[in-house]
């Protein structure tokens, strides 16, 4: 029985390193009935067994049971509730945008995340990018930080680095800092430095340090990467401002995002529409609503008569007192250089 248990810790510790490198999540079990896991006492290699809990906490793959402190909520109920329970906070999240205009909403999505984060806390976020991304996409607006997202500018902090090879060193090095609330990597396309090899360097930096990563990812394809989820993000048009009367007309109200999960461990492809609260500094799911003028369709009563059969060949006459269709004028031609031009 003690080479039976023995055998079985080991296997338990295997799941538990594999598990980890795969960044899975915890599931806790309970032992089988009427057995009760044994372990060696800590510092005694040779000494005799010692009782442990009745349940072993093993990690398992494609299960994600985990406690409420692993994740980010988003707030969004049914996001939420699709990623079992939200982002993980210790893993590296890949934020995707696949045309370089949807760089603003997937920099405002990931500032969004991170107001989140910052709720009651006052370390920095580390932002890490190359010339060409900071070049091509801009600076977040320090002054627009502290009102939309709550974020003071003094908490924003930015590396520039020359080469993309400079940028994943410092994200490296970032990582394993626990004075970061988050670290932000932004990249763009699809560069081969940036390889499995890599993001799970990155993925392994942030278990250890418990804060989470995220890698942005600015018109690129989606290549495989050791992050557990991956969100593509692209912006949506916003609604208008809500007062106590209606929506004002010609008014543009909150920001929108449109999110689908293109990658998760525990959830199936998804999309939702959601809007960011700079006054509440939430997020909040946008429904679809059905047209003022639309009208529910009614199903035909059962005691009616089979419809109309379908029409046959229809043929057309000529209005009385117009001329008939081969005695018509032709219209005069014109060049095509001079014709009506498009508006606007």
């Amino acid at each position: 029985m003690a080479t039976s248990a023995v055998a079985r810790e080991t296997v338990f510790a295997l799941r538990r390193q594999i598990a980890k490198i795969e960044g899975t999540l915890p599931e806790r079990l309970a032992a089988p009935a009427g057995e009760r896991p044994r372990a060696r006492a800590d510092g005694d290699a040779g000494g005799p067994e010692s009782d442990i809990a009745p349940d072993i906490t093993i990690i398992r793959r494609g299960l994600a049971v985990a406690s409420p402190d692993a994740f980010l909520p988003t707030g969004v109920e049914r996001l939420d509730a699709t990623l079992s329970g939200g982002l993980p906070k210790a893993a590296l999240t890949e934020i995707h945008g696949l045309e370089t205009r949807n760089a603003g909403a997937v920099a405002g999505f990931v500032l969004s995340l991170v107001s989140l984060i910052l709720r009651g806390q006052r370390l920095p976020v580390l932002w890490i990018g190359t010339s060409e991304i900071f070049r091509e996409a801009g600076f977040p607006y320090a002054r627009g930080l502290q009102g939309m997202f709550g974020i003071a500018p003094e908490q924003l902090l930015f590396s520039e680095a020359a080469k993309l090879t400079d940028a994943l060193w410092v994200a490296e090095e970032a990582a394993k800092m626990t004075a970061l609330a988050a670290i932000i990597l932004e990249i763009r396309g699809s560069p081969q430095r940036l390889d499995l090899t890599a993001t799970r360097r990155l993925h392994a930096r942030a278990q250890s340090a418990g804060r989470p990563v995220f890698l942005l990812r600015q018109a690129g394809e989606a290549e495989p990467t050791a992050a557990p989820v991956r969100l593509i993000v692209s912006a949506v048009a916003a609604a208008s401002r809500r007062t106590i009367v209606g929506p004002l007309a010609g008014s543009i109200g909150r920001p929108a995002f449109t999110v689908s999960i293109g990658k998760s461990r525990s959830a199936l492809p998804g999309q939702f529409t959601l809007e960011w609260n700079p006054d509440e500094h939430s997020f909040e799911e946008r429904r679809e609503e059905r047209p003022e003028n639309s009208v529910a369709v009614v199903s035909a009563s059962r005691g009616r008569a089979d419809s109309a059969p379908a029409p046959g060949t229809v043929v057309a006459f000529p209005a009385v007192g117009s001329p008939a269709s081969g005695d018509q004028p032709s219209r005069p031609q014109r060049p095509a250089h001079i014709g009506p031009r498009r508006a606007g």
